[in-house]
C-alpha cells in the first residue's frame, strides 16, 4: 500500500480528520500499519479534493503542498466577514451591488502576478503564534502582503445570482435565498443575469500557485467593485495532477476498507509525479541511486526525473550538468 488515496472532502472535517479516516480504513481492512499524510490543507467549510498519501508516497506529500491548484469559490456581495467566509461576524456592509459586465471587467487585475494580503483567519505564524489563534484572542493581527500567482480566473457559467429588481443598489440582503448545504449554483437554478442586473453573488473558478488564498481573492475582488463581499462556497477541483475523478467519499473509503478492497482506489505513488518526466534506470543503475550514490554521464535532461527499474518506483532524481543525484529514495524493491 504505497500510493495514493484521493477524496473529495465534504464540508465539516479538516484534513486531519481525512487522514485520520484512511487509517481508520487500513486498519479495519488488516493492511497494516502505514505512514498516512495529506498533500495540503482544506479548511472545514472547503470540499473537494483532497490528495492522501500512504507509505513511501508521504515522501511526495511536500512536493504536493507546493503545487499549483484549481477552486470554485463563490463570492456573496454587500457583507464582509472578519474571517472573510461564512464562519465569521460582520465586520463590514456595503448596499452595492455590481454587475456581471463589472465583475468581468476587473478580473484581469487578478490574473498573473499579484499583491495579496493574507487573511487575519489563517495558519500563518505571527512572533510564533499561529495568527487564527490571534484573532480569536481578539488581538490585532498585521500580516506582511505576499507575492502569488493566479494562472487563470473566470467566471463559472449560469451561476451568477442578481437582487430581486435587476438594476436596484441597496437590494435587501435577503433577495436571494441561497441554500448553504450546497452552494455551488447551476445554470438549473435558473437563467444566468441579465445585462445590467445587479448580483448578489458570483461563482468564479481560479487556477493559482501556492499560498494564494481564495478569501484574500474574493475579498479584494469585492473592495475593487466597490464593495464588500465574502466567500460562500469553496471548492478544491484539481491539486497538483490531482482531479475528482477519482476522488472517493468518506463513505465510499469505509466501505471499501471494511471490504478489504483499498487497492481498488489506490493511485500508484508516481502518480503524484505525471508532471515529470519518467526515467527508465538499468539494475546497476538502481542499485548506485539506492545507495545515495550520484549516477554520471546518465541519459537525462536537466531537471527533475521520476527514476524507476522495471516499474518499480526508485527515486526522485535532479540531473544538472551531466550528474543525476537522489532528491527522494524510495524503499521499494
Amino acid at each position: 500500500m504505497h500510493g495514493w488515496i484521493i477524496i473529495d472532502k465534504p464540508l465539516g472535517p479538516g484534513s486531519t480528520q481525512i487522514v485520520s479516516a484512511v487509517k481508520r480504513a487500513l486498519r479495519e481492512g488488516g493492511y497494516g500499519k502505514h505512514k498516512v499524510g495529506h498533500g495540503g490543507t482544506l479548511d472545514p467549510l472547503a470540499s473537494g479534493v483532497l490528495p492522501v498519501a500512504i507509505g513511501e508516497a508521504t515522501k511526495l506529500a511536500g512536493r504536493m503542498l507546493d503545487a499549483s491548484k484549481v477552486y470554485d469559490f463563490t463570492i456573496r456581495f454587500g457583507v464582509q466577514t472578519d474571517t472573510l467566509d461564512l464562519e465569521g461576524k460582520v465586520i463590514a456592509e456595503s448596499p452595492v451591488r455590481p454587475t456581471l459586465a463589472g465583475v468581468e471587467s476587473v478580473l484581469a487585475q487578478f490574473t498573473g502576478p499579484i499583491e495579496q494580503v493574507p487573511p487575519a483567519y489563517s495558519a500563518l505564524k505571527v512572533d510564533g503564534e499561529r495568527a487564527y489563534d490571534l484573532a480569536r484572542k481578539g488581538e490585532e493581527v498585521v500580516l506582511a502582503t505576499r507575492q502569488v500567482s493566479v494562472f487563470e480566473l473566470q467566471i463559472l457559467p449560469g451561476t451568477g445570482r442578481g437582487t430581486s429588481e435587476a438594476g436596484g443598489e441597496g437590494a435587501p440582503r435577503n433577495a436571494t435565498v441561497v441554500d448553504e448545504a450546497s452552494p455551488l449554483h447551476h445554470p438549473a437554478d435558473g437563467p444566468p443575469p441579465r445585462p445590467g442586473e445587479k448580483l448578489e453573488e458570483i461563482t468564479l473558478s481560479a487556477f493559482v500557485s501556492k499560498g494564494t488564498y481564495i478569501r484574500s481573492l474574493a475579498r479584494d475582488i469585492a473592495l475593487a467593485l466597490g464593495t464588500v463581499g465574502h466567500v460562500t462556497m469553496l471548492r478544491r477541483t484539481k491539486a497538483g495532477p490531482f482531479t475528482l475523478a477519482p476522488a472517493i467519499s468518506l463513505d465510499k473509503l469505509a466501505e471499501l476498507g471494511k471490504g478489504h478492497a483499498l487497492e481498488e482506489t489506490l493511485l500508484p505513488l508516481g502518480a503524484g509525479l505525471d508532471d515529470i518526466p519518467a526515467l527508465s534506470l538499468d539494475p546497476d543503475q538502481a542499485g548506485r541511486l539506492r545507495k545515495g550514490l550520484r549516477l554520471i554521464g546518465f541519459a537525462a535532461e536537466d531537471g527533475l526525473g521520476f527514476a524507476t527499474l522495471d516499474d518499480v518506483p526508485v527515486a526522485l532524481v535532479e540531473t544538472q550538468g551531466g550528474e543525476t543525484r537522489v532528491v527522494r529514495g524510495f524503499n521499494l524493491e
